[in-house]
């Protein structure tokens, strides 16, 4: 009972169609006694279409004036001005056509402009008022899970790299280039400080700068490249013009990324892994691509690094999101297209989505 009640608040086309019966009862069909012919039914929903026309012409086009734009004054003089039109058309349909040969609305009151004038503010108020709150009620939920699964990453993360098995190849790999290479040493050093100071001050952030990201991703595929050696084919490129224009929320990639290099460098054999990064048209695109061993070791993986990527997108951006994963016999691909935004004005520079 309480799973279909809590589905119900959160279903926007559901919530449209019990408001719609509910206000069409409550000023339709509350002398439905009276209603003795198809006739004076029609009628009695032409009235309440007008009402209900006016009510949703009300919260679509002028709400936003005072919700976004914030000027109170002019959504009240837009408010008056169409709910003084919608009551003169209401009481003229009333008086021309719906009145006669109908027993319905024939008191003196309900033939006066004033009636029909309270009638449309009621009115008003019963379709937007639960509706609003609906809204708001469906935006807090969405705000929390959205809190939710960023801390999850943010964890998962902190876990999955800063893990004792991590900061082993991290450190070996470090010895090893510093015996051959001791001037890359201080280079990778900086490269892994990055890496982890990002992780640090930015998992609590909603955004960043598409910059940031790039260059984290950089920073941990360089030293992923470290550890992996020759045996592997670490190709990434990324040919996006001032990416720091963008924004994105933090650590939103990363999982893709770093399941490739999980999942495809797990033999000693040959492998590749190839991560591309571009712009076409607003659109981010990425391209993941990484071989599957013949002999697959064993990776212990719970796959929530993945599973809340994905519903971060699905919340972040529901409608401006395409993601294909493919999991083929000898590679695994990923394909994830995201409409990103430009830094806005001020008060926009830690929404994304």
């Amino acid at each position: 009972m309480q799973v279909s009640i809590r589905k119900t608040v959160e279903n926007k086309w559901l919530q449209e169609i019990v408001v719609l019966f509910f206000t069409f009862i409550l000023f339709t069909l509350n002398d439905w006694m009276l209603i003795s012919s198809w006739n004076n039914l029609w009628k009695g929903c032409t009235y309440f279409l007008i009402l209900y026309t006016h009510a949703q012409l009300n919260r679509i086009f002028l709400l936003p004036v005072l919700l976004e734009k914030g000027k109170p004054l002019t959504y009240a003089l837009l408010s008056i001005g169409l709910v003084l039109i919608f009551s003169g058309i209401l009481y003229e349909v009333a008086t021309l056509w719906l009145y006669k040969n109908c027993y319905l609305y024939k008191s003196i009151k309900q033939q006066s402009y004033i009636y029909h004038l309270a009638t449309m503010v009621a009115t008003s108020i019963c379709i937007m008022g639960p509706l609003l709150l609906l809204k708001y009620y469906r935006e807090q939920r969405t705000a929390e899970r959205e809190t939710i699964l960023a801390r999850e990453v943010q964890l998962n993360a902190l876990r999955s790299q800063l893990n004792p098995h991590f900061l082993f190849n991290t450190f070996n790999t470090l010895y090893g280039v510093s015996l051959q290479y001791p001037g890359r040493v201080p280079d990778l050093l900086m490269q892994a400080s990055q890496l982890m100071r990002y992780q640090l001050e930015n998992g609590n952030k909603k955004c960043v700068s598409l910059k940031d990201e790039i260059s984290f991703i950089e920073s941990y595929i360089n030293l992923e490249k470290e550890r992996v050696g020759h045996r592997c084919e670490v190709v990434f490129n990324q040919s996006i013009e001032n990416p720091a224009q963008y924004k994105m929320p933090a650590m939103l990639l990363i999982s893709f990324i770093e399941n490739a290099f999980k999942h495809g460098t797990g033999s000693v054999e040959q492998c590749h892994v190839q991560v591309t990064l571009k712009m076409e048209n607003e659109w981010f695109i990425m391209d993941v691509r990484n071989s599957l061993p013949r002999k697959k070791a064993e990776v212990v993986s719970t796959g929530i690094g993945l599973k809340n990527s994905k519903e971060r997108l699905a919340i972040l951006y529901p409608d401006k999101h395409r993601l294909e994963i493919k999991d083929g016999p000898a590679d695994f691909q990923v394909h994830l297209e995201l409409k990103i935004e430009k830094y806005g004005r001020e008060k926009d520079l830690h929404n994304c989505g």
